[in-house]
């Protein structure tokens, strides 16, 4: 679940591509690689400071660096610099609720949602992104009993198609990531929202922690990861990297978020998996200082070692 704080640090990720990133396969010669990135914590004077700052953290991904509104010269600015240095900008965040209850402020969320595919699509980014929303007055991305409902699903077909119909992104993709109670949920509701959107611009964010709402999904992780990919791959443009834990001495199932290396997602099947696919970032998230995203690069590159992917 996306919390509020991180409106002002997710963003897009800078990468000219052709051809979707979720469409290009690694190269098959060679050793394999994944690009990992973060939030940056010092200020930045230009983009050329912003890209020094990404090199020092050995990133290859990175969040946007410039919001909704940016003078186009900035844009293109960050976008060359970007390119110099082989960075992929992942992401830009449009973190809002279209399903609000409240008109206004479902309204709102969908504008916000069509500046920011506006944005990545300017500057390149792999994709703009979003929750479906939710229909819980006191919680933006909080459960509610309608979100999985057939009508919720038809709403956010709708305002999906009119964010994507509004740009017209040529370059970018606006994606949906799950979540535990709203569309999509699962791999099968992904591929149900792909084919009721129907538009070739949208794209797949995947969390896979997201995904994990049972028992059996948290054991089964790596396999349910594997299947995502399998069945999603050529949709994927970002993906997010956490960690999950299962509750030991509580009766009812609890399942808690954890920064990578404290849990037990299967790090080993979601590299191997993303390693297939070319340019597609594995974006670390949620995380409080520097120091923690410091250490979960560090076991999520020693995972990569131990099977010979680079990040």
């Amino acid at each position: 679940m996306k919390r509020r704080p991180f409106l002002k640090v997710t963003g897009a990720a800078v990468v000219s591509l052709n051809t979707s990133p979720g469409l290009m396969f690694a190269n098959a010669g060679g050793r394999s690689s994944v690009r990992l990135g973060g939030p940056l914590f010092e200020p930045h004077a230009d983009p050329g400071e912003w890209a020094n700052q990404l090199k020092g953290l050995g990133y290859r991904a990175a969040y946007c660096p410039v919001s909704s509104g940016a003078d186009e010269q900035l844009i293109r600015s960050y976008e060359r610099v970007a390119g110099e240095h082989d960075i992929v900008i992942a992401e830009v965040g449009a973190w809002s609720n279209p399903l609000s209850p409240d008109r206004e402020e479902a309204e709102k969320a969908i504008e916000m949602c069509i500046a920011g595919l506006e944005l990545a699509d300017r500057i390149g980014a792999a994709c703009c992104v979003n929750i479906s929303g939710s229909r819980n007055s006191e919680y933006w991305a909080g459960p509610h009993a309608d979100n999985l409902t057939p009508l919720i699903f038809d709403q956010v077909v709708e305002n999906t198609r009119r964010i994507i119909d509004a740009v017209k992104p040529i370059r970018s993709f606006f994606a949906l990531e799950a979540m535990p109670w709203s569309f999509p949920d699962s791999t099968d509701t992904y591929l149900q929202l792909v084919e009721a959107i129907d538009r070739k611009q949208f794209g797949v964010h995947l969390d896979p922690v997201n995904m994990i709402t049972s028992v059996r999904a948290y054991f089964e992780n790596g396999k349910l990861i594997r299947d995502m990919f399998a069945r999603l791959g050529p949709h994927i443009r970002s993906c997010h990297a956490k960690d999950i834990t299962l509750r030991q001495d509580n009766y009812i199932p609890q399942l808690d978020e954890l920064r990578p290396g404290l849990g037990n997602l299967d790090y080993v099947a979601y590299l191997q998996e993303l390693a297939k696919l070319k340019d597609v970032p594995l974006m670390m998230e949620h995380l409080d200082t520097a120091a923690a995203y410091a250490e979960a690069a560090a076991y999520i590159r020693s995972v990569g070692r131990a099977v010979e992917i680079d990040l």
